[in-house]
């Protein structure tokens, strides 16, 4: 693959053979970030997982404590009292049948779907439409639930879910450059303790293989496992 001039450059201040502590990894994060707008932070874990055993098909969601810096705009799939909650709660869309039918017709202008136990029957209808989008709800994230008020503040307040590839990896946004050094280096301290927790009784020998975070289009900069423990 081709990188511009500006990478390059960004490129060379980045040792790809040194593992960094996590305050200068991110301090080179914010230096080799080579676009115009506040580019997304992303972290990456290679692990030595096989996604194909049940065990260690690891997915879930946690709240970031200082949230990704977008504004994700939820819609909830509930009637009745339920609905009138998520309405309360600050949801942007709220619906039962109807709405449904509009995403099937092919609107998609939302980021998180959440919804009640009692609507999943008619919101499997749209899996194929919402599985390969990654807004199908599940109760692993979170996103099916009687609690529609804490589902609904837990997104608008920087709720991520993670979700293992079929190669072992696992990859999440954990904020954007202005965020500066120390809100990055907490909410990657965060999503390392979830992941080491999740750590599968079955998996021998090293559970994760590398840890890498990068800015949009930036360079990956290689972290130190232990300098997250702290």
């Amino acid at each position: 693959m081709k990188r511009g001039k500006k990478y390059a450059e960004a490129a060379k201040l980045v040792d790809k053979a040194k593992k960094y502590a996590v305050n200068e990894a991110f301090d080179l994060v914010q230096k080799t970030s080579i676009t115009k707008f506040d580019a997304t932070v992303e972290i990456a874990f290679r692990l030595n997982i096989d996604p194909r055993k049940a065990d260690q098909n690891l997915r879930g969601a946690m709240v970031l404590p200082h949230g990704t810096g977008k504004t994700q705009t939820v819609v909830v799939i509930a009637r009745g009292e339920k609905a009138k909650e998520a309405e309360a709660a600050g949801a942007d869309y709220v619906g039962d049948s109807e709405l449904l039918q509009k995403i099937q017709g092919g609107w998609f202008d939302f980021d998180v779907m959440v919804a009640t136990p009692d609507m999943m029957a008619e919101l499997g209808k749209l899996g194929r439409i919402l599985g390969p989008k990654g807004l199908m709800p599940n109760p692993k994230t979170g996103t099916v639930t009687m609690d529609i008020t804490n589902a609904v503040h837990e997104i608008k307040n920087g709720k991520i879910e993670y979700r293992v590839d079929k190669v072992g990896n696992i990859q999440a946004a954990i904020g954007k450059v202005s965020f500066g050094t120390e809100k990055l280096v907490d909410n990657a301290k965060a999503i390392y303790q979830t992941m080491a927790r999740l750590k599968p009784s079955t998996v021998k020998g090293v559970y994760m293989k590398n840890i890498t975070v990068s800015s949009t289009m930036g360079p990956g900069i290689r972290l130190d496992e232990e300098s997250l423990k702290s």
